[in-house]
Parts: structure tokens; C-alpha cells; sequence
């Protein structure tokens, strides 16, 4: 009898070690195509550019987006996933490895207790996190702070005040849209004939974005509305994928002008021609006429990003990390001998800089780097830095230069113009913002 017993044992041994793990097959699933797939894991390897559609889409109280995968996060526009429980621990605590099924940032003057909350909606539940910390009773059941919205959602966005009537959210199920009035928490079933099934959608730079597959329509929050040529590749306008796509001279010119992925480096030349550079890409606009093309091609030793540029007696000199390239600027631009040196060696200053800028007629060259402000004569041997000031009452500067308006600095998809280099770290409330893709760049859409 005992020997029966552990022949049985053996053989269901056997059989479980012979069986194919369903767990790990539902998991990985590496020869399929990152589609809307809500069971990549931890052993994932997710690229952006490879193609995909993400689960959710919010933007923290810092305006950077967040792009839900899986259990996975893409924060801002470049830079590899992380997993979503490194940042909001208590979703895999509650919703055990679970996906994102909506997100949004609350913008509600009608709900000062929800205003500038991030909700993230995960099957029947909804939490609420107020900078990166889950607030106390949460979650919640969806029903109990939004009657009359379904479970199982599969976008949702804000629309404040006065885009819509009232501080209202857009939920997205299926076809059907629901806006729900934050202040007499009515809901409106709406519909949306111009408008694809959205599988994410947020709110960025004033815009109401639809997410679809690997693409986006920007929409109207009131009638669902699409305008213009829509739509479009969010590989092109919400990412940062170099090598991605055959396209026409026109179709990467438009690309650059309408990006939502913010600058790196931008600088004027001594002719007025600017020249603005984005991940490998790269902008030009001489007079009215534009230019796109590769960094690698246009400045091969290069070979792509930058941190800063500036332009000085018919030069750029561009910073990236902690050596310096210089080229003399013509048609080709010529990579000058003896080239790239340490920054240390060119400027006297240690990287990494944030934005660089010389003034029209001037040989100081004014380097960034956080909220400091140094001055390098360049005239002087050697080059030292000096210390001008700061600019506390600014965030971080992606970009700057400076022409005949005085100083441009970019933060962002924004820009701000300032009188001088002095007039940029004396002031004591922030100038006009402008967006970057239509002020400097003439995008229409």
C-alpha cells in the first residue's frame, strides 16, 4: 500500500513539473506586440517607441505626464519604464500587480480637498494621491465619490473651468462618454461621433488629447469635436523615438515645430537664424524658411542630445555633458580641429549645464546650471567662471538664448521673455508664457 501511495505522489510530481505555466505565458509575452495587453509584469521589457497602447495617461502637479503600462510607468517623454508600485506602493498593495484603468489630475475650485489630486482608477476602485502620497480612506469604490460612473473605465480627463460650464471629468467607457459636475455631481451621458473608442486621454498645454492604439486626435471636451488632420502618431509628438518612421521632408519639419517633447538647447546666431535642438532631432528657421534633419547628420562628431548651445563670432558652441564641440556655422557646418575639449578647459566650469546664451555683440557667455547664474568672459585667458546671481523665482531652465527681444528661457512646452540677462534674475513675478511650438515655432494646431 505505502508503495502505491508514492508512486502516486511521484506521478503527480511529475505531471506538475511537466505542465506549462499559464502564469508566466500570460505574463510575458514577448513575440506579441505591445498592444493594449493589462499583463505585462515585472520581467517586462518595455520600449515607448517600439509601438503601443498605454492604459492610462495623467500629468503630476509638476505638469509631467505619466504613462501607465501594465504595472509599469513611462514619466515624461523619454527615459525607460520603472514599475508603477517604485512611486504609488499601495496600488500593488490593494490591486495585487493590477493595471491602471484611467487616471487624471483633479482641477476643481468647486473641490479644494480634491484640487491638484492625482486619481488613478483601477477596476471598481478609485485612489487619490496628493503628491505621491495616498490620502487617508482611499481607495474607494468608484460609485461612492462618483455616483452614477461605471466600473472598468478606460479613460478618464479633467475639463475645468471655463472649458467646461462647471469643474467637470470625462469618463470614457467604451463608446460611451459620461462628464460628471464636480459641483452638482450630475452626470451627463454624452456622445462623440467624430471621436475613436480613447484608451487614455489628458489635458496638456490647454489641449484635450484622445489616445487610440499608438495614436491621438486632439478633441473638444464639449462635442467630442476632432479638428485638423488627426490622427496622429504619438510617436512623433509624445515621444522622444529617433529612429522611428519614413517621413517626408514637410512631415519632420511639422513634427519639430508641433512637438510636445520639450527642448534641449536653443540658441540665435549672428544672422537671426535659431536653431533648437530636441533628443537626436534638430529645428532651423532662417527668415521664414524651416529646416529639420538628425544631429548625427548635420553635426556627425556629435552624434545626438545636447545639453546647451550657444553662438558666438559665427560658432556654436555646444555643451554635452561635460566636453565641448564647436562648429563654424555654413552649409555644411564645420566641426573645428582639435575638437571636442573638457568644459573645464573651454568655460572653466564643470558639468552638467542647463542652458547656455551670449547676447548680440557681447563676449560674456552666461551659463546655467540649476538656479545659478555664471559669467564666462570669453575674451579672457583663461576662461573663469564669476558668479552673476540667481533665479530662484524660476524652475529649472531646459533652454535659453538671447536675441533682439532680450532673453528667451524655456521651461517646458513654455517660454518666457525677459529685457536682459539682469532683468531675467531680478525679477520678482513671472513675464507672460508663451508656448513654445506656436510662439517660436508657428505651429497651428
Amino acid at each position: 500500500m505505502k508503495l502505491i501511495q508514492m508512486l502516486t505522489l511521484c506521478l503527480a510530481l511529475s505531471l506538475s513539473l511537466a505542465a506549462p505555466s499559464h502564469h508566466k505565458e500570460d505574463h510575458v509575452q514577448q513575440d506579441e506586440p505591445q498592444g493594449h495587453q493589462h499583463e505585462l509584469h515585472h520581467g517586462a521589457n518595455l520600449d515607448r517607441c517600439g509601438g503601443m497602447e498605454f492604459d492610462a495617461i495623467a500629468v503630476n502637479e509638476e505638469g509631467i505626464p505619466y504613462f501607465f503600462k501594465g504595472d509599469h510607468l513611462f514619466k515624461g517623454f523619454h527615459g525607460q519604464a520603472e514599475l508603477s508600485n517604485e512611486t504609488f506602493p499601495e496600488l500593488d498593495e490593494h490591486h495585487h500587480l493590477g493595471h491602471v484603468d484611467a487616471a487624471f489630475r483633479m482641477h476643481s475650485e468647486d473641490s479644494p480637498e480634491h484640487h491638484d489630486h492625482q486619481f488613478f482608477f483601477l477596476d471598481t476602485k478609485v485612489f487619490s494621491y496628493y503628491k505621491h502620497k495616498l490620502e487617508k480612506d482611499y481607495p474607494k469604490d468608484i460609485s461612492e465619490l462618483f455616483p452614477g460612473i461605471p466600473d472598468h473605465l478606460d479613460a478618464a480627463v479633467e475639463c475645468p473651468k471655463p472649458d467646461c460650464a462647471n469643474d467637470t471629468i470625462i469618463f470614457f467607457k467604451g463608446d460611451e462618454i459620461y462628464h460628471f459636475d464636480m459641483k452638482t455631481k450630475k452626470v451627463d451621458e454624452k456622445e462623440f461621433k467624430s471621436m475613436p473608442n480613447c484608451t487614455g486621454a489628458f489635458r496638456y498645454m490647454d489641449h484635450y488629447y484622445c489616445f487610440h492604439g499608438h495614436q491621438f486626435s486632439k478633441f473638444d471636451p464639449i462635442t467630442g469635436e476632432v479638428q485638423g488632420k488627426y490622427p496622429k502618431e504619438t510617436r512623433d509628438y509624445f515621444m522622444r523615438c529617433p529612429h522611428f518612421g519614413q517621413k517626408t521632408t514637410d512631415e519632420h519639419i511639422e513634427r519639430e515645430q508641433c512637438s510636445r517633447v520639450q527642448l534641449d538647447a536653443i540658441t540665435s546666431d549672428d544672422d537671426g537664424s535659431v536653431y533648437a535642438f530636441r533628443g537626436h532631432h534638430f529645428l532651423s528657421i532662417t527668415g521664414d524658411k524651416f529646416h529639420s534633419d538628425t544631429i548625427e547628420s548635420a553635426f556627425k562628431e556629435l552624434h545626438s542630445e545636447v545639453d546647451a548651445v550657444f553662438s558666438y563670432e559665427g560658432h556654436l558652441y555646444m555643451i554635452k555633458d561635460n566636453e565641448v564641440f564647436v562648429y563654424k556655422v555654413g552649409e555644411p557646418h564645420t566641426h573645428l580641429e582639435g575638437y571636442p575639449k573638457p568644459l573645464k578647459e573651454v568655460l572653466g566650469i564643470e558639468g552638467p549645464v542647463d542652458a547656455a546664451f551670449v547676447c548680440a555683440d557681447h563676449h560674456i557667455a552666461h551659463i546655467v546650471k540649476g538656479q545659478t547664474v555664471y559669467d564666462v568672459d570669453l575674451k579672457a585667458t583663461p576662461r573663469v567662471p564669476v558668479k552673476e546671481g540667481s533665479i530662484a523665482h524660476l524652475k529649472k531652465i531646459d533652454a535659453a538664448m538671447c536675441g533682439p527681444k532680450g532673453v528667451t528661457a524655456v521651461i517646458g512646452n513654455h517660454y518666457y521673455q525677459f529685457g536682459s540677462p539682469m532683468i531675467m534674475m531680478m525679477a520678482k513675478i513671472m513675464p507672460e508664457q508663451h508656448r513654445v511650438s506656436q510662439g517660436l515655432f508657428g505651429c497651428d494646431h
